[in-house]
């Protein structure tokens, strides 16, 4: 039987400015990746969200980025690789803070925008990010693209690894994601999303933007909260697992 987690980045609203319907979202998902506080997220709504994680059973999981609240983290940054792990404890400490007070388990480690995407190239990054996940408990999961630096430096750190694939992001041939603000970056119909999403589970393939099919490993499927159509996308995904007999679990 297949099985797969179905993840959401929330908890990204930040003082008077709401992003996301994170109340809608939490019951349809099985993992939340919340904001640390750098890119999107302050106090309040990172506690705000882990105890609706608790009320719904959805796993907490840590969702850091670079301190870049202007560009929403989605902006490179030259940071040497142990500024970057300063700057992940710090933000994965704040929220196990509030996980600790609700009495809910840290589940994992997902970075956040131009970190994810440079820590997928970067060895020294990736192994910095991953050292930082193994002193704070090496039981977390790291959540990230599989066949990736990422995923070399977690096997290299002993932590457990998640293959993630994005229901909402065209891909690249060699495996990785368009850069957001390219020509068919972002995936905006609901119906070719469920028919990728369960091609990538069944068949570990997806249709890169130039046409070719590249492998990848779907452990776990992530729908951007921030998306126009973020609500009707994890819906729809939700009730298609469930149509195909594909267990859904953190």
């Amino acid at each position: 039987m297949y099985s797969v987690d179905l993840n959401c980045d929330l908890g990204e609203s930040f003082g008077a400015y709401r992003i996301g319907m994170d109340e809608a979202m939490i019951p349809l998902i099985t993992s939340a990746n919340v904001a640390c506080g750098f890119h999107a997220g302050d106090p309040a709504v990172m506690h705000k969200t882990v105890r609706l994680c608790r009320q719904y059973g959805t796993a907490v999981g840590a969702h850091p980025g670079y301190p870049d609240l202007v560009g929403f983290g989605r902006r490179n940054m030259n940071i040497s690789p142990e500024q970057a792990a300063d700057d992940l404890l710090y933000q994965i400490g704040a929220l196990k803070a509030f996980c600790d007070l609700e009495e809910t388990p840290l589940h994992h480690v997902k970075l956040h925008g131009a970190l994810y995407n440079q820590a997928a190239k970067d060895p020294a990054l990736a192994s910095a990010v991953c050292q930082v996940i193994r002193a704070l408990d090496p039981d977390l999961k790291l959540l990230a693209q599989g066949g990736t630096a990422m995923q070399a430096a977690a096997v290299r750190a002993g932590i457990p690894f998640v293959c993630e694939v994005f229901a909402d992001r065209a891909y690249q041939s060699d495996g990785l994601l368009v850069p957001r603000g390219s020509n068919g970056a972002m995936i905006t119909d609901e119906n070719l999303a469920v028919s990728r999403v369960i091609r990538m589970i069944r068949e570990h393939k997806v249709q890169a933007l130039d046409g070719t099919d590249t492998a990848v490993q779907a452990d776990s499927v992530c729908v951007h909260g921030d998306g126009e159509k973020a609500l009707l996308f994890a819906r729809k995904i939700r009730e298609a697992l469930q149509a195909e007999n594909i267990r859904i679990h953190a």
